[in-house]
This record gives structure tokens, C-alpha cells and sequence, in this order.
């Protein structure tokens, strides 16, 4: 298993970039579940889920199988996805805590 930072790859034997299981180290339901979701909305991945190997370990498993467009690419692709909608959502904090502040 490749390990770098967060994030190692299981080796798979058929070596196929659209069927991957992915293990993030120090991750727990937080971002498996927003991860998975970002993944599924994605027409070209066929399945996303994750797992908690065991209530004591702090990683998760997330196989994702895609048609045709190498696993990593819809990784990346889910990350960026969700790194916007938290900046959206920032953003908007920002503007109703602006928008309450002017009308004390």
C-alpha cells in the first residue's frame, strides 16, 4: 500500500484506475460521508462508498468505481466540489453576519 501524508492507495491486482479503493489516515464519518455524496452526484462514477475499518482505527476506506474516467480524477474532481460549496457557504455566513450587523 502506497502511503503519502492522508491519503494511500490499495493495490488492486487487476491494476485498474476505474475500480480503487482509497484509505484516509485521520479522517473519520465527517468527510467520508460529504465525500461520497460529492461522489455520487457525479454521472461518471458508477459506485462511491466508504467505511470505518474498526470504531478504534481513525481512517476510512473509500472505494469508488467510475465507467471510464481514472478514480483519481473524480477524487480530485469530489475535493474541489466540496472545497466550493464550503467557500459558498462562508461566504454567505459572511454576508448575513454584515447584513444582521447593519441593522442594530
Amino acid at each position: 500500500m502506497d502511503h503519502v501524508g492522508k491519503l494511500s492507495i490499495v493495490e488492486n491486482e487487476d491494476q485498474e484506475d476505474t475500480c480503487t479503493t482509497l484509505v484516509l489516515h485521520n479522517e473519520d464519518h465527517t468527510l467520508g460521508n460529504v465525500l461520497r455524496h460529492m461522489l455520487v452526484k457525479n454521472p461518471e462514477v458508477e459506485f462511491a462508498g466508504y467505511s470505518i475499518p474498526h470504531p478504534s482505527e481513525n481512517k476510512i476506506n473509500l472505494r469508488i468505481q467510475t465507467y471510464e474516467t481514472p478514480c483519481l480524477t473524480v477524487m480530485y474532481r469530489a475535493l474541489d466540489d466540496t472545497m466550493d460549496v464550503c467557500d459558498h457557504v462562508l461566504g454567505e455566513i459572511d454576508r448575513a453576519e454584515k447584513e444582521f450587523n447593519q441593522q442594530k
